[in-house]
C-alpha cells in the first residue's frame, strides 16, 4: 500500500498522506515514529525547526531502510529566523540536524509582516535555484498574504500548509489556492483529537467499519488535500495510513462538509507573529 501523490506546480510529486511530527519529543520517540510510519507505507514526513525534533526525525530517516530519494521530507523556517541571511543560515542548520543533503519542501511557518516574509522568500528562491530544496512553500498564509507574495515573487509558492478539519474547512482559501495552482496541506486534520468522538463522524465510521480518524483522513484525501495526521502510537500510525481501500460516498461527503463551524483550534495568522 502506498499513498497517491499530488503533483506540485513544478512537477514534483508530494505523497498525499504524511506523518506530522508536531509535539513529538526528540530522540527515540521521534525516531521510532518515523520508522513505524515508513514501515506502514508513509513516504512523507513533516517536521519543523520549532518542533525541536529534526535530529530524531533524521535518525529515523537514516535507520528506516528506505532510500532517501524515496522519502519526502518537509521542514519549516521559524519566526525568529525571518530575513534573507538568517533564513539561509536557518535552513542550513535544519538540513544538518536532519542529516540530509537536501530537503524536499521548505516552508515559511508563519507569515508575520509583509516586509519580513518578502525578504525571507527571496532566500527561499535562492535555495530553490541552488537545488537545496525540491519545492518551496508557505504555511498559515491567508489570501492577503499570498496576494502580497505573488505580486513580487519570481518563484510562486507550491504549497500552503493551513489548519483544515471538518470543523474548520477554510473552503474559500482552499479554492483560492487551487486557482493559483498552490497545493494545500491540512495541519491538525483531526482537530487536535477533538473530533474523534463526534457523533456525526462516529456514525459514518460505523457505516464503513473504520475509525473516525480514518474517515476524516479519507475526507481530506477525497477533497484533493495533502494531509499529515500526527501520532506516536504504533497502531494509530498504521491505521491512519490505511485509508486507501475504502471511499466515502457523496452523502458522507455532504454530511461532513455540512459540519463547518468556524472552530479554529490553532492560532489566527492575522494575530499571531506580528513583529
Amino acid at each position: 500500500m502506498s499513498s497517491p501523490s499530488i503533483v506540485l506546480s513544478n512537477g514534483v510529486n508530494m505523497p498525499q498522506v504524511g506523518i506530522g511530527m508536531w509535539q513529538t519529543p526528540d530522540g527515540e520517540t521521534a525516531t521510532k515514529a518515523v520508522q513505524w510510519a515508513v514501515d506502514a507505507g508513509y513516504r512523507h514526513i513533516d517536521t519543523a525547526m520549532v518542533y525541536r525534533n529534526e535530529e530524531g526525525v533524521g535518525a529515523g530517516v537514516k535507520a528506516c531502510g528506505v532510500p532517501r530519494e524515496e522519502l519526502f521530507i518537509t521542514t519549516k523556517l521559524w519566526n525568529d529566523d525571518h530575513g534573507y541571511e538568517t533564513t539561509l543560515k536557518a535552513f542550513e542548520d535544519s538540513r544538518k540536524r536532519l542529516g540530509v543533503d537536501y530537503v524536499d519542501l521548505y516552508l515559511i511557518h508563519w507569515p508575520g509582516q509583509q516586509k519580513t516574509f518578502i525578504d525571507t522568500w527571496r532566500a527561499f528562491e535562492k535555495l530553490y535555484e541552488e537545488k537545496k530544496v525540491r519545492a518551496i512553500g508557505v504555511s498559515n498564509f491567508e489570501e492577503e498574504h499570498l496576494e502580497e507574495l505573488l505580486a513580487v515573487c519570481k518563484v510562486a509558492p507550491m504549497v500552503n500548509q493551513i489548519e483544515v478539519h471538518p470543523d474548520f474547512q477554510q473552503s474559500k482559501l482552499c479554492d483560492y489556492c487551487k486557482k493559483k495552482n498552490i497545493a494545500v496541506t491540512s495541519w491538525s486534520p483531526l482537530g487536535q483529537g477533538q473530533l474523534l468522538s463526534n457523533p456525526t463522524l462516529t456514525k459514518i465510521a460505523e457505516k464503513h467499519k473504520r475509525t473516525v480518524a480514518q474517515v476524516i483522513i479519507r475526507w481530506h484525501v477525497q477533497l484533493g488535500l495533502i494531509v499529515i495526521p500526527k501520532s506516536v502510537n504504533h497502531e494509530r500510525i498504521k491505521a491512519n495510513f490505511d485509508v486507501f481501500s475504502f471511499e466515502l460516498d457523496e452523502s458522507d461527503l455532504q454530511t461532513i462538509n455540512a459540519m463547518e463551524a468556524g472552530n479554529r483550534v490553532g492560532p489566527d495568522p492575522k494575530k499571531f507573529f506580528h513583529i
